[in-house]
């Protein structure tokens, strides 16, 4: 159920301005007078290779995408929409196929549209002038299909607040990203690694075109970052000084007003910052419109800080005398450490819960080399080792994660997994190659020899039963839903498929009590609280139902 309400108000949300077609941020446009805009020509080498001039796109054996543009920003605009023409209309077909899945009603759409156009009322007004030049390149090659919804600009430029409204809505499930970062003592060279896992799920479709996109501008440091068609905002990256960037939502208002979308904030320090006073400076410019922790290492810092932000307040979570730093949904430092949304969300929602696993982890390894991050990236179990389930929130492993990456600023290396999920072999990459002497042969960039395996659990049978549950479990929601009759044998299947995860048992009670079979509801529910429930909320709700049901079989 909450997975329901949460895609009806993000697809909604990317519905947009459907009802305000008259106002301003609906006609405006940046101003290209001084920018070149003939459109580039791309050659087709073959069905994975495409090239523009001194620009290319191809799929490596991975099936990870490697882009390289430069240029001013309407020329790396054209030539990523150039270049990545069909994935980008094939993404923005994702997004918007589910407004009709997710909402069927044309009154509940009027509904939301009246409600939600406020949000991007001002988001031009908040994103600088290069970056929407560059969204204006892009969107020149988005379809003409859903120039209904809101015009090509202004739709790509929507777009970049998709995922702060998922941040917004992350207590719903949409978000959970665990990072973390170690250097001196607690690494074998004493040089800063870090990890992430990119918890933004749409579904797994959304997630089969990831794009590893190497950026050369006309003004600013060379950069890479992991993205996807359409995007140009930054949710993981490293650039040629060896700054990195990764984002963490945390507890925050639903925003009432648009501002700097956080994915353009982190993209403006990638671009433009050296190391963590410059990343701290950017920060201070710009206005977000919900909370996020930002994580920042820094080669020539060789450490990690924490940039906490939200749409009142900022604050830098610095700890001196350490050699790690982790980072789940939650804010530590001391600006927002008390404040009530925060500890609600400690309490309420898996952060503490991830927060404490990384930590168990970190300590079980007396020093971290970038394949010991990878395993900890992959970790599916809970703490002291218990069985959580697959798919559960609680994991650092959540079994659905966008990509996981891994840097070693000092050494420019980064490590970004194939799919599925972070399971896939996470391939490597070494900037000062990537933006040295290029070679225009059109191979993949990445440094073979580097490279971490895939993990093992992808030929497990545990795996296969797995990828049968997420099948199963969809199809339980909507029996659910339609409240049919659900068969024994289907019931002990769904089960057997992903034993340890109470959602299993939940939907069963759920199904049971809908029937007013209510011995079998109590025993399905009884059963999920012997196993680790993710959150707080839903404990206390399989126990109300516990209840209900006592006092029914009186």
């Amino acid at each position: 159920m909450k997975n329901r309400v949460l895609l009806f108000l993000f697809t909604g949300f990317l519905m947009l301005l459907v009802s305000c077609g008259t106002s301003k941020s609906m006609h405006h446009k940046p101003d290209l007078s001084q920018y070149n805009s003939e459109k580039p020509t791309v050659i087709k080498k073959s069905d994975s290779v495409f090239v523009s001039g001194k620009n290319s796109f191809l799929k490596n054996k991975q099936g990870l995408w490697e882009l390289y543009v430069e240029g001013d920003p309407l020329e790396i605009g054209l030539n990523t929409g150039a270049l990545t023409d069909s994935l980008l209309k094939k993404q923005q077909k994702i997004f918007f196929s589910k407004i009709n899945d997710f909402i069927p009603s044309s009154f509940q759409q009027k509904l939301l549209r009246q409600f939600l156009k406020w949000y991007n009322r001002k988001l031009y007004l908040n994103v600088p002038e290069e970056y929407q030049t560059e969204i204006y390149g892009v969107s020149e090659y988005t379809s003409d299909e859903f120039n209904n919804i809101a015009p090509k600009y202004q739709r790509g430029l929507y777009l970049h607040g998709a995922h702060d409204i998922g941040h917004a809505l992350q207590d719903l499930a949409l978000v959970g990203c665990s990072s973390f970062a170690v250097w001196n003592e607690k690494t074998q060279d004493g040089s800063l690694i870090l990890g992430r896992n990119f918890d933004f799920y749409v579904n797994d479709a959304f997630a089969e075109n990831k794009i590893i996109a190497f950026i050369n501008p006309k003004e600013g440091h060379k950069f890479m970052m992991v993205t996807w068609p359409g995007m140009i905002g930054a949710v993981s990256g490293m650039n040629e000084e060896g700054v990195t960037v990764t984002i963490n939502a945390s507890k925050s208002k639903i925003p009432l007003i648009a501002k700097t979308p956080i994915s353009i904030l982190t993209r403006e320090i990638l671009q433009h910052a050296k190391n963590i006073d410059e990343a701290i400076a950017i920060a201070k410019k710009r206005k977000v419109f919900v909370s996020e922790s930002i994580m920042v290492g820094s080669a020539n810092d060789n450490k990690a800080i924490l940039i906490e932000v939200s749409p009142s307040k900022m604050d830098v979570y610095d700890v001196p005398n350490t050699d790690q730093l982790i980072c789940s949904n939650h804010f530590q430092g001391e600006a927002f450490v008390a404040d009530k949304r925060n500890q609600e969300q400690i309490v309420n929602s898996h952060s503490e819960y991830r927060f404490e696993r990384m930590q168990e982890l970190l300590s079980e390894n007396k020093t971290v080399n970038p394949e010991i991050a990878s395993e900890i990236l992959r970790n599916k179990n809970g703490l002291k080792n218990i069985e959580l389930g697959y798919g559960s929130e609680k994991a650092l492993n959540q079994l659905m994660a966008h990509h996981g990456i891994i840097f070693k600023p000092k050494e420019k290396l980064v490590w970004i997994s194939a799919n599925p999920y972070q399971l896939g072999e996470f391939v490597c990459y070494d900037l000062d190659s990537v933006f040295g002497k290029r070679k225009n042969d059109f191979k993949s960039f990445q440094i073979e020899n580097l490279n971490i395996a895939k993990d093992p659990f992808l030929k497990t049978t545990a795996f296969q039963n797995y990828k049968k549950f997420k099948i199963e479990d969809r199809k339980m929601d909507s029996f659910l839903d339609k409240k049919e009759t659900i068969s024994p044998e289907f019931i002990q299947n769904y089960q057997s498929l992903n034993p340890d995860y109470w959602v299993v048992y939940y939907k069963a009670g759920l199904y049971f009590y809908q029937k007013k079979e209510f011995k079998q509801a109590q025993l399905n529910f009884e059963k999920a609280l012997t196993k680790e429930i993710t959150t707080l909320p839903e404990k206390q709700q399989i126990e109300k139902y516990l209840k209900k049901i006592k006092r029914k079989l009186k």
